[in-house]
């Protein structure tokens, strides 16, 4: 699974504080505590009280490229912020994301391809957050149709169902976890799938049970990658282990060491 560390953000009040004061010790601490649990890429957000995004967004690329060659998901609703962060990107980068409004997909297909990046897509509008499986399906159809039509490779799509909390949206759930499995037929090459996880357990009271539990259900639904927290242990061994019973690894008796170490 690739998973997306989600701890370079500036909601987090330490990393805002990091940013404020231009503190690289303590990004680069967080960038590298989530590589060695796990993690295959870092989400990186300036957060909403960022005062500069643009140049704040580059310092913290660099930064983090100073320890680590893993990809950075570069994660702003600002396309001019995104780019900016793709301008100092040294590997593949995310953009995390587009919606499916066309003038959002307008804006960032092309700098997805002019800068070579991997795409995540929003199954959500203007109108709001889809309702039904139904309403996810005709967002990610039309995702996937603009980025064939503009000739994006599918292949670096990443499309997101949109989990909601299980404390407000319960009924929700089983259309969310079909709707992964269905982004796969609406297209050949299909789109990859993937969830923002931590939302799922937004307000509930046990929210790594709850976050382990859908995520290993995801999992068995066809879920490529997943924005987490790789420092809960639990869920990681969690995600090793459900892949493991899925036949995407070997198994031996030191499963767990060997994922972490390859």
């Amino acid at each position: 699974m690739f998973i997306i560390g989600e701890l370079i953000n500036g909601m987090y009040q330490d990393i805002a504080k990091a940013i404020k004061e231009k503190h690289k010790a303590i990004i680069q601490k967080c960038a590298l505590e989530q590589v060695k649990a796990g993690a295959s890429a870092l989400d990186v957000n300036c957060g909403p009280a960022a005062r500069e995004p643009i140049n704040d967004i580059q310092w913290l690329v660099q930064a983090i490229q100073e320890v680590t060659d893993k990809p950075l998901a570069l994660d702003s609703s600002k396309p001019q912020v995104i780019e900016s962060g793709l301008k100092v990107i040294k590997n593949k980068a995310i953009i995390n994301s587009t919606t499916a409004d066309p003038e959002k997909l307008q804006a960032l297909v092309p700098l997805a391809k002019k800068y070579n990046a991997r795409l995540i897509g929003l199954t959500i509008s203007a109108k709001g957050i889809p309702q039904n499986k139904d309403q996810r399906l005709e967002l990610a159809a039309a995702i996937v149709a603009h980025c064939a039509e503009e000739g994006f490779p599918i292949d670096d799509l990443y499309l997101d169902p949109i989990v909601l909390p299980v404390n407000v949206a319960q009924a929700q759930m089983k259309d969310i976890l079909e709707s992964i499995r269905e982004f796969k037929i609406i297209s050949e090459p299909s789109p990859k799938a993937i969830v923002g996880l931590s939302n799922v357990s937004q307000g509930a009271s046990a929210r790594s049970l709850v976050n382990r539990t859908f995520l290993v259900m995801a999992l068995a639904y066809g879920l490529d990658g997943a924005i987490l927290d790789p420092l809960d242990k639990d869920l990681m061994d969690a995600a090793i282990t459900a892949e493991l019973i899925l036949n995407k690894h070997i198994y031996c008796d030191s499963y767990l060491e060997a994922y972490r170490k390859k």
